[in-house]
């Protein structure tokens, strides 16, 4: 044999070798995804339409699980300061409750529009659309069949660094009286630092308005019969918005200072929420639009319950969030845990851009045109302090 020959052939076999160590390499540093998610069957509804369920799990054991209705979390569970898993959001025990109606909105994608805009109409280049009114006389959270009642594509993303599942829907034009044909993307990732991420896209045909969140109700202790007014609360913003007799902004950005919605240092839920204040009268608590500090993605609040030690942090690139105490919940249904879903079992902290943004032009646009990609993450990450 030629010597030429021999050296192509031990070149070969080194490349060989190496191409295989760092094929082998790899897939130990990032193993496939997919092995981490599962899926099931979850009910049926009163259509016959089924209803399937994804798990999201990462390396520590910390599962996420989402349904392809609404995009709704059905559970997110969470250590506490001895390791303990524990699932932290509300949600409804039987699925037919989440087919028939989830006016609590638990766990849901929310959307065209995120809160309420004000007499369920707005005007878009001069021409003024009626939307549906769901909410006194105001539209709110994209209308009584808004995108938590609808059926979303879900799919695992192959190659994912981390379990992340892929959910689309495409609004017809006129759907719910908003103008253009909107496509919406949202991928959910649940990393193995214990974060859930929220990514949310949209591109439209249509000039046409957008503010999407998410609107899951969060208990850190894992007993959804204890109330949230233990829970510590920080919220990084200096100004909130006040609101009307139907909680729609009055415009003023009011600053937090000496008010019982100052929440700069940590302090309980409960401290200030039975205070003497105009507000929280017309809140019946919290439910209002915190501006917060800084601009691009940003940790914008942090909530730390002293007995189980779990703490979630709150990033976003949004304006706005919307703090939310559970003055709406009135034990009609049972919990996860057994009982009821009492007053004030559950948070919300939906960020998001303004209310009524469509109708106050001093507020942050929630307009998008044909050609622009509506573009928005959040991150709910949790910890735990000891």
């Amino acid at each position: 044999m030629k010597k030429t020959s021999i050296n192509l052939i031990i070149l070969f076999a080194v490349l060989c070798i190496f191409g295989c160590n760092k094929k082998e390499n790899q897939s130990k540093t990032h193993p496939t995804s997919m092995e981490n998610i599962q899926i099931s069957e979850y009910g049926v509804t009163s259509k016959g339409d089924s209803i399937k369920k994804f798990t999201l799990t990462n390396k520590n054991g910390m599962k996420v699980e989402v349904i392809n209705f609404g995009g709704i979390i059905t559970s997110l569970t969470a250590p506490d300061k001895n390791g303990k898993y524990e699932d932290v959001v509300l949600g409804f025990t039987r699925p037919e409750d989440y087919f028939n109606g989830n006016s609590y909105y638990f766990g849901a994608l929310i959307g065209r529009y995120g809160n309420r805009i004000a007499n369920a109409k707005f005007t878009l280049e001069d021409k003024t659309y009626e939307v549906d009114k769901n909410d006194g006389p105001n539209s709110l959270h994209g209308g009584k069949e808004g995108f938590h009642t609808k059926f979303w594509n879900i799919e695992p993303v192959k190659d994912a660094k981390f379990p992340t599942l892929k959910l689309t829907y495409t609004s017809a034009d006129g759907e719910e009286g908003f103008p253009g044909k909107l496509t919406t993307t949202v991928f959910y990732t649940l990393t193995d630092d214990d974060a859930l991420e929220i990514s949310y896209e949209a591109e439209t045909d249509k000039p046409t308005v957008v503010n999407l969140t998410q609107h899951s109700y969060f208990n850190l202790s894992g007993n959804f019969t204890k109330t949230i007014l233990d829970h510590e609360l920080q919220i990084n913003a200096d100004k909130f918005l006040p609101v009307n007799e139907t909680l729609i902004p009055t415009g003023e950005q009011k600053a937090v200072k000496g008010s019982p919605f100052d929440f700069t240092v940590s302090k309980p839920i409960g401290k200030d929420i039975n205070a003497d204040d105009d507000q929280l009268k017309k809140g019946k608590g919290y439910d209002h639009n915190w501006i917060p500090n800084g601009s691009g993605l940003r940790s914008i609040a942090k909530v730390y319950h002293p007995e189980s030690g779990r703490v979630m942090e709150v990033l976003t690139d949004e304006p706005g969030v919307q703090f939310y105490s559970g003055n709406f919940l009135d034990g009609k249904f049972e919990t996860k845990t057994g009982g009821k879903n009492e007053l004030r079992t559950g948070f919300c902290l939906e960020t998001q851009h303004f209310p009524d943004s469509p109708n106050q032009p001093s507020f942050p646009s929630t307009e998008l045109k044909p050609g622009q990609k509506y573009q928005s993450k959040t991150i709910y990450k949790f910890s735990v302090k000891k």
